[in-house]
């Protein structure tokens, strides 16, 4: 047995899901979650009341949540859309489907970045440095990144609300060499952990493909194990596209777990989606997040 989560381990075990991110993933449309659900999904998952009673109360102190009422019959409503702290961002997940469709291919261009930050400006320099690898870049050397992808604006709007654009230098090219190393497959498996992102979307994939074995062979799951497999699989994808720096196709071993796991995913999502139950008036924001994505995929 999972001691965290009460269940019996597996090849597609869920990733841990803080009560925190919980109460995220079941927001609805309207702003609101309801406690019942909340406490009944919770239990499923291997979560104590006492988790979600404590965690529900951090949440209403730190002005993130306002409620109404007591209990199970209590209704929570979000301050701020706070479901981004489980999923990765829309537009993220988007150009990952755009290039398993063969819609986004890489020019050969490289994107480097390097800044020499003073220490007495540490805290901006680590800032910066965390901009660049959650961006997908990696480190080529002290101080010098890499990515394949077009980030350049989005590294500068950091390095600017950083107060250190005058330490940051960019530039493209076409003939990235390290060492004796030019070859772009080569490049990048020896810059990225491909194996260990690869692993992440086995996983991810397992989840889905046994997900999905119970949603087409149960289309009509109840409220709660729809609700429950929603937050897993939202976990599960964050777990594995989180640190995923999305490289190009044309870069990754052919075939790469990662759009089999994303597509999926996406297959998943449509179901929980039309298997919605009862009459409630909205639906978990998640579904809206990534309805648009769901059509790419």
């Amino acid at each position: 047995m999972n001691a965290t989560t009460g269940h019996a381990a597996d090849p597609a075990d869920r990733p841990e899901i803080p009560t925190r991110l919980l109460v995220h993933a079941l927001v609805r449309e309207d702003g609101t979650v309801d406690a019942d659900e909340l406490y009944t999904v919770a239990e499923s998952l291997g979560m104590t009341g006492q988790q979600v009673r404590l965690c529900v109360k951090r949440l209403v102190t730190e002005g993130r949540f306002t409620q109404e009422g007591r209990g199970r019959g209590a209704t929570l409503r979000a301050l701020a859309d706070a479901t981004g702290t489980l999923a990765p961002d829309a537009a993220y997940l988007r150009h990952a489907y755009r290039q398993d469709a063969g819609l986004a291919p890489w020019d050969g261009t490289w994107h480097l970045f390097a800044f020499a930050v003073p220490e007495t400006r540490r805290t901006a320099r680590d800032a910066l440095r965390e901009s660049l690898l959650h961006l997908g870049a990696a480190p080529v050397q002290s101080g010098l990144y890499v990515t394949a992808n077009p980030v350049a604006e989005l590294v500068e709007a950091h390095a600017r609300r950083l107060g250190v654009l005058d330490a940051l230098t960019r530039l493209t090219t076409t003939d990235l060499r390290i060492g004796g190393t030019d070859e772009p497959r080569e490049l990048a498996a020896a810059l990225w952990p491909l194996d260990r992102i690869a692993a992440r979307y086995e996983r991810l994939a397992d989840f889905a493909a046994s997900r999905l074995a119970r949603l087409t062979h149960d289309p009509e799951p109840s409220d709660a194990e729809r609700l429950t497999t929603t937050v897993e699989l939202a976990a599960h994808v964050g777990a594995a596209m989180t640190p995923d720096p999305l490289l190009p196709p044309e870069l990754l071993p052919a075939p790469w777990p990662g759009s089999r796991a994303r597509r999926l995913t996406a297959d998943c999502w449509r179901h929980l989606r039309a298997a919605r139950a009862g009459d409630r008036p909205s639906d978990l924001r998640l579904f809206a997040l990534y309805a648009d994505v769901l059509d790419t995929g």
